[in-house]
């Protein structure tokens, strides 16, 4: 059973790589589609993906729909934090959008009475106490105003938190095939409407559609990579390596777009995974379930 840590790690390698190409391909295309045509493309070409995998594989036959409405509740957050995140990658920092993501575990835990009805223990709130200390840090909020694409990151954190919740109560009997079907056709859904009452429509162009062909790709392989890695191994292995995202962005920023690498980023994004892991050490079966949250963030 040794080489199971080691596995989940290979397969955070994947994720983490999906999300970077995520990242640098919205900022390819940035000013050539708005946030609604990059999710409404993106989330049809990943339906053709889904639908094609399913067919392939013979597993169309596992999609469900019995549970509509749930699905529906659980893409609303989904799409909502979704459309927050892309938006806030055309705004600021690459590294600080990241950092602000990973405050969704906190936002877990201080749901999860709510949708859960799991009890808020002293060791919980002290971890998202650390958290919002690290988002202060992140964030560094100015007395006058705080940026647009800061509150927007933030912001997405808070509804990724919610659609792991959903996606939590939906996997109790519902297939993965069954999940990302209803997932990448209601995105789809859900950006067209908007991409149409806002308009005019920019389509795809031989230049941007590579793009955003990647971004579709990217969040499905970055999904199942999440997933079979925590299948592996617990929480506390797969957390403290997807943290490995945020000095590799940072990199990314500053290599290919002259961003700063700022030291009070990394010791709010400190603060930020000393929370979560304050909730990993109470063991695996609930402190595994909190950072679960990353699993389903942009897929």
């Amino acid at each position: 059973m040794t080489h199971r840590p080691l596995a989940a790690a290979l397969w955070m390698t994947g994720a983490i790589a999906a999300f970077t190409a995520m990242a640098i391909a919205t900022r390819q295309i940035k000013g050539a589609h708005d946030t609604f045509e990059i999710l409404a493309f993106r989330s049809m070409i990943g339906w053709v993906i889904v639908l094609a995998a399913g067919l392939a594989l013979g597993q169309l036959g596992r999609v469900r729909t019995d549970r509509l409405g749930s699905h529906l509740l659980r893409n609303l957050f989904h799409f909502t934090g979704q459309s927050l995140w892309f938006w806030a990658i055309t705004l600021i920092p690459l590294a600080q959008v990241f950092a602000l993501e990973f405050t969704s575990p906190i936002w877990v835990i201080l749901l999860s009475p709510l949708f859960l009805g799991e009890r808020l223990t002293r060791r919980k709130l002290a971890a998202a106490a650390l958290g919002f200390a690290g988002v202060l840090i992140v964030a560094r909020p100015g007395f006058a105003s705080i940026e647009p694409g800061v509150i927007a990151a933030a912001g997405a954190a808070v509804f990724f938190a919610a659609t792991t919740l959903m996606t939590k109560a939906l996997t109790r009997g519902e297939a993965i095939i069954s999940i990302l079907f209803w997932l990448t056709l209601m995105q789809a859904m859900l950006g067209s409407l908007a991409m149409l009452l806002l308009g005019p429509v920019a389509l795809p162009t031989a230049a941007t559609l590579p793009w955003l062909g990647l971004i579709a790709v990217a969040g499905i392989i970055a999904h199942l990579c999440l997933t079979t890695a925590l299948s592996l191994a617990p929480a506390s292995v797969v957390v403290p390596v997807d943290f490995a995202r945020l000095p590799i962005i940072a990199a990314v920023g500053a290599l290919f777009y002259a961003e700063p690498i700022e030291p009070a980023l990394f010791l709010g994004a400190g603060l930020i995974f000393l929370g979560i892991w304050l909730t990993l050490k109470r063991g695996a079966p609930g402190g595994a379930s909190a950072p679960q949250g990353q699993v389903v963030t942009k897929s």
